[in-house]
């Protein structure tokens, strides 16, 4: 093994890097001519702001959109303002970062974690709808990896109950169900522009709408709490100042030039990823199909089975393929309802009720995926040639051959 294999001194399979963020001088003269205005600050130079945000909506097909400081702001703003309250409970996955569900908590909600697809780790539409209950007020399917939700299942379940829908599109910039882009298809979509995300300007946040009334009370909020017709220092809403920079907005107007060729380049590489592990005993690459019509790869996920690995631990399998230059990692260590906020109810000034008991829970496809099954490539790898794609391949084919000797 040492002879061949990377990780014991052996040659890369992957000799290429992958870097990120991409960008060019025009990026940098944009964010150069902010500063010599002297005006750095929203509203001071609020209409740079504005500018992304309309270019930003009309790239999803939104009539609306609110930038704010970060996508975990962004998924709170439209808790609020669709009118969640005290005890109210929200349905989310246990298989995504902890802001989708500390968010629920920052909004006085409680969030109740149902299991993921084993297909696709994004929400179970059967799991949802039996976990519904009469405090049950919205549901936040997560297009993880910009995997897009079954989405019609889920707004026909929230329909029929009167439920709100918000999607966690933090991973799904440019991602489509069925020709409509993530984010525009529930009440609200909420994005994310933190530096490993597809669409990035360091940090920054970003929700979507096509109601009015969500608009008009997610801006004032965002806002420390004023309206159009107010004064200055009138406050309508209990708001902070969740703003969005005017460097941040034109570095992103950039960033939103490059996005549909990145996506068609991670789509595509993502299908034939797809062919190529397919052939592997032992992976398995989660499965299309189910709506997505465009697939962003924020996240390239496969299922791995260390039984066809000489027993070798997903953990180690991962540390291996990585040594061999393939960007990749080994995902959550443990569901989102098994961290120290939940286990230890480290909820302070929050309204979660005495009767929650995370402790309870279990979610076995989250649970099997977190500790031993899923192996993320990342977003940046996926920006690579056709020829990366078959040297991916060929390190995990690599490793089999030797470990099995």
């Amino acid at each position: 093994m040492s002879e061949t294999l990377a990780l014991f001194g052996g040659s890369k399979t992957v000799t290429s890097e992958f870097p990120w963020p991409i960008y060019d001088e025009g990026e940098a003269e944009a964010v150069a001519q902010i500063i010599r205005t002297g005006r750095w600050g929203n509203p001071d130079c609020g209409d740079v702001v504005e500018e992304f945000e309309r270019a930003f909506a009309d790239y999803c097909g939104a009539r609306y959109a609110v930038s704010c400081v970060n996508g975990s702001v962004s998924l709170r703003l439209a808790l609020i303002a669709c009118g969640l309250k005290p005890g109210d409970e929200v349905i989310v996955p246990p298989y995504t970062f902890i802001a989708t569900a500390s968010t629920v908590v920052e909004a006085n909600g409680v969030p109740v974690f149902v299991d993921i697809d084993p297909e696709t780790y994004n929400l179970n539409p059967a799991a949802v709808e039996a976990a519904i209950t009469p405090r049950t007020k919205a549901i936040i399917p997560v297009h993880f990896g910009g995997q897009a939700c079954d989405m019609d299942a889920l707004l026909d379940i929230a329909r029929r109950h009167n439920l709100r829908v918000i999607e966690d599109a933090a991973h799904a910039h440019g991602a489509e169900y069925k020709g409509q882009k993530l984010g525009t298809l529930g009440d609200a979509g909420s994005f994310s522009f933190q530096s490993s995300k597809n669409l990035t300007s360091g940090e920054g946040g970003m929700v979507v709408t096509n109601d009015p009334e969500l608009y008009r009370i997610m801006s004032s909020l965002r806002n420390v709490g004023r309206l159009p017709e107010g004064q200055w220092y009138d406050h309508f809403y209990p708001g902070c100042n969740y703003r969005l920079t005017p460097m941040q907005a034109v570095l992103l107007l950039r960033q939103l030039s490059r996005l549909n060729e990145q996506t068609k380049t991670r789509n595509d590489n993502g299908l034939l990823l797809n062919t190529l592990l397919s052939t592997i005993d032992g992976i398995t690459p989660l499965s299309r199909g189910h709506g997505e019509t465009v697939h962003c790869y924020h996240i390239y996920i496969f299922k791995y089975q260390s039984a066809y690995f000489k027993g070798i631990s997903r953990n180690r399998f991962v540390e291996m393929l990585a040594a061999e230059g393939v960007p990749c990692f080994k995902g959550y260590p443990y569901p989102l309802y098994k961290q120290p906020l939940f286990q230890q109810k480290n909820f302070m000034c929050y309204a979660l009720p005495e009767t929650v008991d995370y402790t309870q829970v279990v979610c076995p496809v989250a649970e099997k995926a977190c500790e031993e099954e899923a192996v993320w490539i990342l977003q940046h790898g996926m920006l690579g040639t056709a020829e990366h794609m078959q040297q991916f391949a060929a390190a995990i084919r690599e490793i089999q051959r030797v470990v099995l000797g």
